[in-house]
């Protein structure tokens, strides 16, 4: 009898092994999605899965889920370093009542050391979601050539940057987020200090169209920011930010207001044009100007408030 437990137990033991050996193997480096797939296939080329968040368990660490035909792939968390790439179909989200995009590696046994990439797809609340990309933990996320919209229930915005811990890194390019109920755009972070770059993307008909605060780093290019029901773009919090080549145009508030907190703010051949409330609106800190920007046409507050622009700073 006690050998007939043994064997039984040790039978046990090995299933257990090749079970686990057998799901690592099952990770590749790069999976598939499909309109028409299943979930419980491998996700591989010939069997594609169906969604992101079927995919992604089946992904290894820095993988890619690309898809195979236009589908609404589902929303997904993300805890790994991973590139999903909808290119040359439609690669899309439906995130009604909920949000698109969770970047959190919190959990992973290393935070704050992963890579996502988003590229190429749209993200839709239709009307009802909450945040289109929520990156709470992770070394960088990246979004290229994405839409993400119609973000207006709950915390109502288009991508929201929220840390807790120092390093976090956003890169925007190439991108368009717009009709949010609140932030198009909110960037912050409790501990350390955030990086964000946001470059050739479309920013309009939220709430703010742009809000950094807390200690954040930020570079805004070729950028424009319209049509948003509060300002264009606010800066708080000792932030410091750095604005070349966009404008902020037609927004109910004011287009550039540097508000409370001491934050720095440089704006170089920026167009502040027909805001609302007013135009740049130096409520606190400092606004640096290059001599180059064109700030006409503003009502309320006027053209420029609360302070005059810095210009000590020449060009080099």
């Amino acid at each position: 009898m006690d050998k007939i437990r043994f064997a039984l137990k040790t039978f046990v033991f090995v299933g257990f092994i090749l079970a686990c050996a057998t799901a690592a193997q099952a990770q590749a480096t790069r999976t598939w999605v499909s309109g028409v797939g299943d979930d419980v296939n491998p996700c591989s080329r010939t069997a594609p899965c169906k969604t992101f968040a079927g995919a992604i368990s089946k992904t290894a660490d820095g993988g890619e889920i690309d898809c195979l035909d236009p589908g609404g792939f589902g929303t997904v968390t993300i805890t790994k370093s991973i590139t999903i790439d909808g290119q040359g179909t439609l690669g899309s989200i439906l995130s009604a009542g909920t949000t698109g995009v969770n970047a959190n590696d919190s959990a992973s046994g290393a935070p704050m050391t992963k890579v996502i990439r988003l590229r190429n797809l749209s993200i839709n609340g239709a009307g009802t979601g909450t945040i289109g990309v929520n990156y709470t933990s992770a070394k960088s996320v990246t979004i290229e050539n994405c839409i993400i919209q119609n973000i207006r229930g709950g915390t109502g915005q288009g991508i929201r940057v929220n840390l807790t811990a120092d390093g976090g890194q956003l890169h925007v390019r190439d991108s368009i987020v717009s009709n949010t109920l609140n932030e198009c755009i909110f960037i912050t972070t409790s501990t350390g200090q955030v990086k964000a770059v946001l470059d050739n993307v479309r920013i309009d008909k939220g709430s703010i169209g742009v809000h950094v605060s807390n200690n954040t780093s930020g570079y805004i290019n070729n950028c424009t920011v319209t049509m948003n029901t509060s300002h264009g773009i606010q800066i708080e919090n000792n932030s410091s930010v750095n604005i070349d080549h966009s404008a902020s145009f037609a927004n109910t508030g004011n287009g550039l207001n540097a508000g409370a907190g001491a934050p720095t703010v440089r704006i170089s051949d920026v167009s502040v044009l027909n805001n609302v409330g007013g135009g740049v609106n130096i409520a606190g800190g400092t606004v640096f100007s290059f001599g180059d920007n064109k700030i006409r046409g503003n009502g309320g507050l006027g053209d420029i408030a609360g302070g005059a622009l810095n210009t000590t700073q020449p060009k080099q």
